[in-house]
């Protein structure tokens, strides 16, 4: 079968002069005679070398590597806003970066009017903008907002209102740099979403990211850049391997045990059988339910000391708050804390803690309080809490993304959890 290509990258390599002026004197610092007293430096930095790849059309394309590898550089050479010092990229098809926060955005203007600003820029008429608008300002979430000036937004805010924009670009082509992170709980939550929904539509995208869980969730191939080069493309599983070895750090636990390769054996026979019977009409996919069970006793209310913590947040604490609908033996009530991708992170239950099961009598009321460790590195994170009874045979409600907080870190490091962790050296006589 032909290949078609969405994007073709040869031998790019990208060169940046720095020039320094050596100042000689305290005199030449204050009157500004440096250019003619002193020497002018140039210094070649080396942004990318030799960057050759090629994205297929549909393709979820990832690109990662450490601060500093290169990433975004190559990113805004295939959109056009850096030229290649060398080589070429080619691209098919109509493309749109969503790369830098504010690109395309006037501080000055109401949120109202940058949305007509930038969808000019994104080739729409106003006639259009106006059929759309509803759309994008629902999708950020700014309706309250839309007549004060950009620069009086947040930085969530004006990142809400430029993926909004971009979610509405006519489009073959997406670019996307980490500048999602950015967003608040439920954006993020939108972009992951709109990322599957981009798959269906044969949409090609390259997304740049420190995520790797976000890579394996949703990436076909991934490339790993470190030093300004290609150190490999691969399957998401291999390349994140190598990006966690560059930390010394294990990877995690990949999905490809042997369960894994008989389900995906499964998958493709039920797909081989299904392709056979083509009478038979396939049923529109339904979401997963948010919350079920018996609702025997259910949760009421879900709190959380706040949904936005740091560094200085040694604990985050969760109070959770149910009551007996009828009555209940030997009720049991936990929670698991999932990140953005929906990978578990960790979790517990009354009983491991060592409390008995509860028997809850019709119309009582309980709160559960639980104090977690702040050990979750940046990003999303969502709350799931659950009551069972009958040995955990029987849900009473378990509750899928009841609450959510993102984490924010200055110390950063690629793996899910991120607990602080002293470091002493101590040196011995040589």
């Amino acid at each position: 079968m032909t290949r078609e290509l969405a994007l073709s990258v040869t031998d790019v390599s990208k060169r940046f002069t720095l020039p320094h002026e050596r100042i000689t004197t305290v005199k030449s610092l204050f009157t500004g005679l440096v250019k003619r007293q002193s020497k002018i430096v140039n210094e070649t930095q080396h942004a990318l070398q030799d960057i050759s790849f090629e994205v297929e059309r549909g393709e979820f394309f990832g690109i990662v590597g450490r601060n500093g590898s290169g990433k975004s550089t190559l990113l805004k050479i295939m959109a056009g806003i850096y030229r290649p010092s060398t080589g070429s990229v080619v691209k098919t098809g109509r493309l749109v970066p969503f790369i830098e926060l504010g690109v395309g955005f006037n501080p000055e203007l109401t949120g109202r009017e940058n949305v007509y600003l930038n969808g000019a820029m994104l080739g729409f008429s106003a006639r259009e903008i106006e059929a759309l608008y509803s759309d994008i300002v629902e999708f950020a979430e700014l309706e309250r907002f839309m007549d004060q000036k950009l620069k009086n937004y947040s930085s969530g805010m004006q990142v809400r209102l430029a993926f909004s924009m971009a979610t509405r670009a006519k489009t073959d082509i997406l670019l996307i740099d980490e500048v999602l992170a950015v967003g608040d709980a439920d954006f993020q939550r939108k972009c992951f979403d709109y990322f599957k929904s981009l798959k269906k539509q044969n949409v090609t995208v390259v997304f740049v990211t420190h995520d790797m869980s976000a890579v394996r969730e949703h990436c076909d191939r991934a490339m790993l850049i470190e030093d300004s080069r290609i150190v490999s493309i691969g399957d998401t599983d291999m390349i994140t391997k190598q990006y966690f070895e560059l930390f010394h750090l294990p990877a995690p636990a990949l999905h490809s045990d042997e369960n894994g390769a008989e389900a995906e054996v499964e998958a493709e026979a039920e797909a081989e059988a299904e392709a056979q019977h083509p009478q038979v009409v396939e049923q529109a996919e339904e979401p997963a339910p948010k919350r079920w069970g018996s609702m025997k006793a259910a949760f009421t209310s879900i709190d959380l000391s706040s949904s936005r913590v740091t560094d200085a947040d040694d604990t985050i604490s969760i109070t959770c708050t149910a009551e007996a609908k009828e009555s209940v033996e030997d009720a049991v009530f936990g929670f698991m804390i999932r990140n953005a991708s929906g990978q578990p992170i960790l979790g517990t239950n009354t009983e491991i803690k060592g409390q008995r099961p509860m028997s809850l009598a019709e119309g009582q009321k309980v709160v559960v309080r639980w104090s977690v460790p702040n050990v979750f590195n940046e990003g999303l994170h969502w709350l799931e809490p659950a009551i069972v009874h009958n040995g955990g045979g029987d849900v009473c409600d378990w509750w899928q993304e009841a609450a959510s907080f993102t984490v924010v870190r200055q110390e950063r490091t690629p793996y899910i959890v991120s607990p602080a962790i002293d470091l002493v050296i101590e040196k011995g006589q040589g």
